[in-house]
């Protein structure tokens, strides 16, 4: 699997985008994600996650991560673009500000603050969700799981 990485804000540490790489790695393996799948996490700061909430979600505020997938396409689609193209994910958005916040609000590390909301991003890339209870359950589950056998437990 191919991942871009983007620090808009240049304040992730080599060492985490290391570990995140590791991890998106190992849940790619988990959820048997072809090689040559590809998806982009790009790190920005609260204004600038509000102003893609506002603009994409409706919502004028900031959030810690929004994902873009780009699988939720046609059979026809996939006819037009070619089957030999690599898997385009989609994009993870990850506010830094927040990942930092949240980490001193949980009481654990912004490694792991940063771990999990790579992950939440990349397993709505593969089409989970929280939209009622049961999406949630299976979802936070899945997300505990994989966080849990890389070792990023809280």
């Amino acid at each position: 699997m191919h991942i871009d990485f983007h620090d808009e804000t240049k304040s992730v540490q080599a060492d985490n985008i290391d570990m995140l790489q590791r991890l998106l790695m190992f849940a790619a393996e988990k959820e048997v994600i072809a090689n040559e799948a590809e998806l982009s996490v790009i790190f920005v700061n609260d204004r600038e996650i509000q102003e893609i909430n506002r603009n994409y979600r409706q919502q004028d505020r900031p959030t810690d991560v929004i994902s873009f997938a780009m699988q939720e396409s046609t059979d026809d689609e996939v006819a037009i673009i070619g089957e030999d193209l690599p898997l385009v994910l989609g994009d993870i958005v990850i506010s830094v500000d927040k990942a930092i916040e949240q980490a001193e609000e949980y009481g654990h590390s912004l490694e792991r603050e940063l771990g999990f909301l790579t992950v939440h991003g990349f397993l709505h890339l593969l089409g989970y969700d929280h939209m009622n209870k049961d999406e949630e359950a299976a979802m936070f589950q899945k997300q505990e799981l994989i966080l849990g056998e890389f070792g990023l437990e809280r």
